[in-house]
């Protein structure tokens, strides 16, 4: 389960069999949220949020904090998706220090 992304005790992650559409588990404690992103013609076309079975979702505060992060990192998102799925490539993990 490789970890990307930590903002704040969000902890931003793949599930190691995943499946498209190309998504990020986001956690903050026993809460998480599924972000997926939906591409037409190679470029972003919406992103959307869902529950994660069995998890209660993110809660408001949380969840609004996850949103501002997923907007400023689709693009190293995507990217690390890539090489984790496609290229098979191992990914560092990024600590987010500032408040965004």
């Amino acid at each position: 389960m490789p970890k990307i992304l930590e903002y704040f005790g969000l902890v931003f992650y793949f599930y190691s069999n995943e499946h498209l559409p190309i998504h990020v588990h986001i956690s903050y404690n026993e809460f998480e949220s599924v972000f997926e992103f939906y591409f037409e013609n190679g470029a972003l076309k919406k992103i959307e949020i869902r529950k994660s079975t069995g998890k209660l979702p993110l809660p408001a505060a949380q969840l609004r904090d996850a949103e501002k992060i997923v907007e400023i990192y689709t693009e190293e998102i995507v990217s690390k998706w890539t090489d984790y799925f496609v290229l098979r490539k191992k990914i560092k993990s990024t600590k987010i220090t500032k408040r965004i």
